[in-house]
């Protein structure tokens, strides 16, 4: 009698079954004038923001384009989703989120995705009203018809959309990666436990090791 295979998340990617998933990495929560910072005041911004632009800037964004690049060159698909309304006045917007005042309408300069990730003219960009990206989107219907099995995620904040992006990911039947050195939030306390709980979801890879695995890095 045959013995089962052993099953397991430590799974390496295969190109051809697998897509890179960058979480809210927009204009909105990335700049300055974005949306969500545009009235707090500059002492405002460094009290309670000044770690999460630093992370920004010095750590994600700069991992985000080296994933960027590296998937493409290994020849996954590469998707994005972005907070933002499919009207203007947000009346689709989940209850959630207007409770909590998120609201980017549609077609704002706050729903576009930072240039420094700019899409490809062919890559798919989703954008979404709620937490998890599979909960307002048609994700899962588009990743079961290009073939994918297996995420890399990447993005913001980490344990809000991200996290609800790789449960939901993992209850559909997606093998998950998360890059945390490729993802951000408030604070490093909230980061660290947000892996913690995420690890049983997910394996986690450095960027530098994602892309050695993908014989590109």
């Amino acid at each position: 009698m045959t013995q089962p295979q052993a099953l397991s998340r430590d799974v390496p990617l295969i190109a051809n079954q697998s897509a890179l998933l960058f979480i809210d990495v927009q204009n909105w929560c990335v700049r300055r004038d974005g949306g969500e910072f545009k009235d707090l005041t500059d002492e405002e911004m460094a009290g309670k923001y000044g770690y999460y632009f630093d992370r920004l800037h010095s750590l994600a964004i700069p991992n985000m384009q080296k994933l960027q690049a590296g998937c493409r060159t290994a020849g996954l698909e590469v998707l994005y989703t972005t907070i933002e309304s499919l009207t203007k006045d947000g009346r689709d917007r989940s209850l959630d989120y207007k409770i909590t005042g998120f609201h980017v309408p549609k077609g704002a300069w706050d729903g576009k995705v930072i240039d420094e990730i700019a899409p490809g003219e062919d890559e798919i960009v989703l954008p979404k009203t709620s937490s998890s990206v599979f909960v307002s989107t048609h994700i899962d219907y588009i990743l079961r018809n290009l073939g994918v099995r297996q995420l890399v995620i990447s993005g913001l904040i980490t344990d809000q959309c991200v996290e609800s992006a790789i449960r939901d990911a993992c209850d559909l039947g997606y093998l998950v990666t998360l890059v945390p050195d490729a993802c951000a939030t408030y604070n490093q306390e909230r980061h660290d436990n947000s892996l913690r709980t995420i690890k049983g979801y997910c394996r986690q890879l450095t960027t530098a090791d994602l892309l050695e695995e993908l014989a590109v890095g």
